[in-house]
């Protein structure tokens, strides 16, 4: 996650900027947008490349990479005829392992809940 002081950021998010920040959220809420942005952490990739790491179609991959331009989580590079993708910034893979690790954390707790497994503490901690 981005240091505390890379950005200044105030303590509260507005009406307008939270509904702006939910908008672009919603670019993250289709499993083809995430499996391609997860496809891409670390490395550049060409459509043909995406669409064999993910199993899209051709057509499908380069509509959810428009979007995903659009929205300024993916950049792209061109060579010729050939485009290379990669995901703008470090933020994005800051956020797709957030995310990933949210749910991960969240799925082992409920598990952990549904069994009685733990303390009293960590199921109140784990249902918060």
């Amino acid at each position: 996650m981005p240091h505390a002081t890379e950005h200044e950021l105030d303590e509260q998010l507005s009406g307008d900027e939270a509904e702006t920040l939910a908008e672009k959220m919603r670019v993250f809420g289709t499993a083809s947008r995430l499996r391609l942005l997860w496809a891409m952490r670390g490395q550049e990739r060409t459509v043909e490349e995406l669409v064999a790491a993910t199993g899209m179609s051709s057509s499908s991959a380069s509509q959810q990479l428009r979007l995903l331009r659009q929205s300024r989580l993916v950049a792209v590079r061109r060579v010729g005829r050939h485009a290379f993708y990669r995901l703008h910034d470090h933020h994005v893979v800051d956020l797709l392992e957030a995310i990933r690790s949210h749910h991960e954390h969240a799925h082992l707790a409920e598990r952990s809940t549904a069994s009685g497994v733990g303390s009293s503490s960590e199921r109140a901690a784990a249902g918060r």
